[in-house]
């Protein structure tokens, strides 16, 4: 008998899986004649690693991140790519507009996470209609006192290609704010200082960082990594003082296996 039930319900769940919608309009799409896609040059670039020789014939497109002399090159080449994708996408203008609409449609745009208490304040993100970015905010001893935003992520990437906010740590006395910003979209990140009492955001910029950040007790002291500028891999944890130049932050741990990512936390 429990196996015929079993059974029953087996039966039932496929059935229930089985997608018998016959309503989905199915249209094919022309597309363009006689268009030529954009061919890339090929330049031998030898590569050799762990013994092993392997030739990228398209390494110099490279030069786009380095500012190498292939650089303007690089760009006319993708611009050249843009363009063969909108030709033979043309025709799914509507599609696309109505994907995107339906898509978009389906996310909450007006948001925000769940508060979490920390050092007297409760802390949480939340975004707003018709925007892509957070804003970082807390409420000081109750969820119903008046919200301060410290840190707005929208305002910040206006005029930004790109813009990415990677990490955020206050200051043990509350009244700093570290944030990092990425706006070449390489992971490699910007610090910056903001007094929270005054909303001014500091002199001090520390370039070519991680987002792990470290504040000292005397609130005026932090670690963070430091990143190989051409590996980009994780290097060195150095100690900057607030008010100094970044130039002479000082080098506390080095890692100079480069298998190994380093890290800095507070215990």
């Amino acid at each position: 008998m429990n196996r015929f039930v079993f059974s029953s319900v087996i039966l039932l769940v496929i059935a229930a899986c089985t997608n018998n919608n016959n309503k989905v309009k199915k249209e094919t799409y022309s597309w363009p004649e006689g268009i030529t896609p954009p061919v890339a040059e090929k330049k031998n670039k030898e590569l050799i690693a762990h013994g092993d020789v392997r030739i990228d014939e398209y390494y110099w497109m490279n030069d786009f991140f380095k500012k190498g002399p292939d650089s303007a090159t690089v760009v006319e080449y993708l611009k050249k790519e843009n363009a063969y994708l909108d030709t033979m996408m043309a025709g799914t203008k509507e599609l696309q507009t109505r994907l995107y609409a339906e898509m978009k449609g389906r996310i909450k745009e007006k948001d925000e996470s769940v508060p979490v208490f920390n050092n007297g304040y409760y802390y949480y993100r939340r975004t707003d209609e018709g925007k892509q970015y957070f804003k970082y905010c807390r409420k000081k001893g109750s969820l119903e006192a008046p919200e301060e935003v410290i840190l707005d992520a929208d305002a910040l990437a206006e005029g930004q290609g790109y813009f990415s906010v990677g990490a955020l740590a206050v200051s043990p006395d509350t009244k700093k704010l570290i944030y990092a910003v990425d706006t070449v979209s390489r992971r490699q990140y910007v610090l910056y200082i903001k007094d929270l009492e005054t909303g001014e955001v500091l002199k001090d910029q520390i370039k070519g960082t991680g987002t792990d950040i470290a504040w000292g007790n005397d609130n005026n002291t932090f670690f963070y990594v430091h990143n190989n500028p051409k590996t980009l891999l994780s290097e060195k944890i150095k100690r900057h003082s607030i008010g100094t130049a970044a130039s002479k932050d000082v080098v506390v741990y080095e890692e100079k296996d480069p298998s190994n990512y380093i890290s800095v936390s507070k215990t």
